[in-house]
């Protein structure tokens, strides 16, 4: 499933981040992608051993393990660090889909590629084109969300960023593996929690009906998790 986290960066750590970003040199984006993919992306991305990447990829993973929603959809084991791209003057990133397997930056450990993940950093009436596409079995789905909003979409999907005609579209990007390997599960889960969150408001925290389905959720990840 595909699901879109409103307000993961506040618009003033929007605004810090771009003014940063706007300091500092990019390189051509290619020079990070495997042999396929060279053949169909075209944009920059900041270096991921810039200092400035690692400080504001950190940001964004601290404010992600504050967000409750993000938590409830993506269930995250494993989260890869944040990288920046950008595109103008008609750069753009074909179909394609992400690589399974990613080292963790820093160890020998290998993560799995569940769910991939974009934060806009400019704003949808800052650039023209620049959809992030994403197909799955219901069709194309065409993503451009306010700065500082989430979309969090399964890796298995094949998508694109759309050719940016006018303006300058910034993102984050990166990747993370779940305790729930599989997508359906992931997805009962996230329904049955926030079901449980609603009853919890009505009826309060020790309601036995709450209490109930909070045993159940739980008693399920206990079933599916792998850690």
């Amino acid at each position: 499933m595909i699901h879109h986290i409103p307000n993961i960066l506040s618009k003033e750590q929007v605004s810090y981040f771009r003014t940063e970003m706007e300091k500092v040199e990019w390189m051509n984006g290619q020079k990070t992608t495997g042999s396929m993919s060279k053949n169909v992306k075209n944009n920059q991305q900041l270096d991921a051993e810039h200092p400035l990447t690692q400080h504001l990829g950190n940001i964004i993973l601290h404010e992600l393990s504050q967000h409750a929603l993000f938590t409830s959809a993506a269930l995250p084991l494993h989260i890869l660090p944040p990288y920046f791209n950008r595109y103008e003057n008609g750069e753009t990133f074909g179909f394609h889909v992400d690589n399974a397997i990613r080292w963790l930056p820093g160890s020998n450990q290998k993560i799995r590629t569940d769910l991939s993940c974009t934060i806009f950093l400019s704003e949808p009436e800052d650039y023209e084109g620049g959809e992030l596409v994403v197909e799955d079995t219901y069709g194309y789905h065409e993503v451009k969300l306010p700065a500082g909003d989430l979309i969090l979409y399964p890796s298995t999907s094949v998508h694109e960023v759309s050719p940016v005609t006018s303006g300058c579209r910034m993102a984050s990007f990166f990747w993370l593996q779940s305790m729930i390997r599989e997508d359906a599960e992931r997805h009962m889960l996230f329904n049955l929690d926030q079901s449980i969150q609603n009853l919890r408001m009505q009826l309060g925290d020790t309601h036995a009906e709450a209490v109930k389905l909070t045993s159940l959720y739980h008693n399920l990840i206990r079933k599916w998790a792998e850690i």
